[in-house]
């Protein structure tokens, strides 16, 4: 982030520009007065002029309105039934020298520690932009692992049916190719839904628990990729 978008944070902004554009006034006004002995040359005038409408714009210029990782941007909103969702962070999912896809994290609410972010309420979604192909055997089984990892026994087999409809969602989603996106999207009326390229495939699965576990492959204790972790979670 930049100074001036951290001035804007911070609300310094308020003295920040008036006192920018003053000085910019009475440099301009110095410049310009034909009793000064000692004027400028005019191209170092129009030079000084310059300067001072460059920090002027730096000043009134918007934050940046997105991430990118990798070449993928992602989007600082979003809006998901009805409600807008910030983007919590970021990530990388790497395998030593392979990159499989960058993931972002849309929250209500930002949140930088993964019990929270498991337990915001509200619509949330999961967004990943591949980065090369990968077929939905592999894509199963990467889930189911990640499922297992961050769970019990007990608690797997409260799943199992829906882990079942997921595993059948995602065979539907087929092998995707790099430039696609998943979403997995939770609303609390509907479900989790995944999307491929905007296009839902397959039921909506039912409960918020179902959700939070999809989650936990990516935020628990023993995430899919530690540095993904810290990424979605805006380290």
């Amino acid at each position: 982030m930049g100074i001036f978008s951290e001035f804007r944070q911070h609300g310094t902004l308020n003295f920040v520009l008036p006192a920018v554009l003053l000085a910019a006034r009475h440099t301009m006004k110095s410049l310009k007065s034909p009793s000064r002995p000692t004027a400028l040359p005019r191209p170092l005038r129009r030079g000084a002029a310059t300067l001072c409408a460059t920090l002027a714009l730096c000043v009134l210029a918007p934050q940046a309105s997105a991430m990118e990782i990798e070449g993928v941007r992602f989007d600082d909103a979003t809006r998901l039934a009805g409600k807008e969702l910030q983007l919590n962070g970021a990530g990388l999912r790497s395998v030593f020298v392979i990159k499989g896809y960058v993931a972002g994290l849309y929250l209500p609410e930002r949140a930088r520690n993964a019990t929270v972010a498991l337990a915001t309420r509200g619509p949330k979604r999961l967004q990943l932009r591949l980065l090369r192909e990968v077929d939905s055997a592999t894509f199963v089984k990467a889930l189911n692992e990640g499922l297992r990892e961050n769970h019990s026994e007990l608690q797997m087999k409260l799943l199992a049916d829906r882990v079942t409809q997921l595993e059948q969602t995602m065979n539907l989603v087929g092998t995707v190719r790099r430039g696609d996106i998943i979403n997995f999207d939770f609303t609390p009326e509907g479900g989790t839904i995944v999307a491929l390229n905007g296009i839902p495939r397959g039921e909506a699965i039912a409960g918020e628990d179902f959700y939070q576990a999809v989650l936990r492959i990516f935020l628990g204790e023993h995430p899919v990729d530690r540095n993904l972790k810290r990424g979605l979670l805006g380290g």
